[in-house]
């Protein structure tokens, strides 16, 4: 095999595997499947897109790293194999990783945990907390604004 191709696989398995952890994976993920699928018939290149994913996402921070390498590497042998037996070619796995690459461009980061707290008085309105909110509309009632009667009283009525 050629240093190209080498280099794409190499390349192709880390920006599939950045992937794993955005929320465009089920987009990478379908790319991806279509072209593994080219030499297996069992199904199970894409049980191992899910595997490796799920492992991802159930590491902690320390493990993050080491499974990354691991995962990377298993798709590095895999995509070189791919490429080695034919089932694929350099052409090939050159789209797959620029389509990879266009989807990396557009991705999001990975799921993040957010712990918002509120302190500091009576908030009487929504309390929104953001980097970025389009087509956001908001329906408050004015707060000085009468209150309809709900027909209840708290004490009684003097007769009229």
């Amino acid at each position: 095999m050629t240093a190209e191709p080498a280099a794409l696989a190499a390349a192709g398995a880390t920006t599939l595997v950045s992937l794993m952890v955005t929320d465009a994976w089920a987009q990478a993920r379908q790319l991806v499947g279509r072209l593994v699928a080219r030499g297996s018939s069992d199904g199970a290149p894409v049980a191992e897109l899910d595997a490796g994913r799920a492992t991802l996402l159930a590491a902690d921070a320390r493990d993050r790293a080491r499974a990354t390498r691991e995962i990377t590497a298993q798709w590095h042998i895999r995509l070189h194999e791919l490429l080695r037996t034919g089932a694929v070619t350099g052409n090939d796995l050159g789209e797959l990783l620029a389509s990879l690459q266009r989807i990396t461009d557009t991705a999001g980061p990975g799921p993040v945990t957010v712990h918002n707290s509120i302190t500091g008085g009576v908030h009487e309105g929504p309390v929104i907390q953001s980097g970025h909110i389009t087509g956001l509309t908001l329906h408050i009632r004015d707060p000085a604004a009468s209150v309809p009667d709900s027909g209840l009283r708290t004490s009684p009525e003097p007769p009229s």
